[in-house]
């Protein structure tokens, strides 16, 4: 059995007072959420903070705010269950909510926190393993050691970015809200990461991401199509998420395409470029899914091959935009989230 490390746990009643705290404890205090990723990592000894510092008091990261705007304020601290049985966000934002909704499984949404999930420690087969397994084979380089096992050239951690809401909010452009005693500001969800395993994101360890901003986006549509070896609860090994406002005649006028699970971060991609001014004809999507494909490079350390893995692509890219067109794709997501993917 694999048991916590000791800590102090304190559950502070606002924002304000969980910036102070973590800012008097330094590096040592972690913010938890939903724990459902932050506890795990601790019985596997990865992260051994001497302080959790809880949300769960914390009313004001768990609203659901429209914008002046028209767009959409949600808490950090709301439920990824939450996300999807919000009704603004399965009617505005469908690519989000189809995102939220294949995160692990129904008891997992109902702990794990939508701040949570794009805070998602990276992922790696060498490092997602118990204290035993990795000091057996020598500890990697996220962790106590000094060599990434998936690359042992390499001079930074491999390991992968596995949030499935980034990739979708990436492509919605949102932004989200980060607080510390010195103030608050915002980020663009694609600026919150960096490509590198160990210091995958870009905020300082003394703030606490609060908020996710939604740009108003009622006149656009969105998609989000995840692979993965069973149709439930396992992490994405590709994700890919893409978003556009078309005009009535069905030309693009705008699109954002991200990919997730092929990198250390989630990626924006040029490729949306491609739609711009175009309609979603049978050519135009093959031509865009080509092109996804060569920006998606998947290392061989998570679950499938990895490349298998690029090779599909092209088809999720297709999936998504399709859905984008208008077409009813529940028949084809079904059948892609329960095909032997092994085969």
């Amino acid at each position: 059995m694999m048991r916590l490390p000791s800590f102090r746990y304190l559950a502070p009643a606002s924002v304000q007072q969980a910036a102070r705290i973590l800012a008097d404890e330094g590096p040592g205090a972690r913010i938890m959420a939903g724990g459902t990723d932050l506890l795990p990592n601790m019985k596997r000894r990865q992260q051994t903070p001497h302080v959790l510092v809880s949300l769960r008091n914390v009313a004001e990261v768990r609203q659901v705010v429209d914008e002046p705007d028209g767009g959409l304020r949600l808490g950090s601290g709301l439920t990824l269950a939450q996300v999807v049985g919000s009704a603004p966000v399965r009617q505005r934002y469908a690519g989000l909510w189809q995102a939220a909704s294949q995160v692990a499984s129904g008891h997992l949404r109902a702990m794990g926190t939508l701040g949570g999930n794009l805070c998602l420690d990276t992922r790696c087969g060498y490092y997602d393993q118990s204290y035993e397994w990795r000091k057996a084979i020598d500890f990697c380089m996220k962790c106590q050691g000094s060599v990434c096992w998936v690359a042992t050239a390499s001079r930074r951690c491999l390991a992968v970015s596995s949030t499935d809401c980034a990739p979708a909010l990436i492509s919605l452009g949102a932004r989200v809200e980060l607080v510390s005693v010195r103030g608050r500001r915002e980020l663009a969800v694609e600026d919150l990461y960096r490509n590198d395993g160990i210091a995958y994101l870009a905020c300082e360890p003394d703030e606490i991401l609060t908020d996710v901003l939604l740009p108003d986006r009622r006149t656009w549509r969105s998609s989000y199509w995840k692979l993965r070896r069973r149709g439930s609860f396992d992490f994405p090994v590709l994700g890919f998420a893409a978003a556009a406002e078309l005009a009535p005649d069905g030309t693009v006028l705008q699109t954002r395409i991200a990919l997730g699970a092929v990198a250390s971060c989630p990626i924006l991609t040029t490729t949306g470029e491609l739609l711009r001014g175009e309609s979603l004809t049978d050519e135009v999507i093959e031509q865009v899914a080509r092109a996804t494909a060569s920006a998606a490079k998947p290392m061989n350390n998570t679950d499938l091959d990895s490349h298998w893995r690029k090779r599909v692509v092209p088809a999720f890219v297709a999936h998504a935009l399709h859905e984008l067109r208008g077409e009813d794709m529940t028949a084809t997501r079904w059948r892609v989230s329960r095909t032997d993917l092994s085969a």
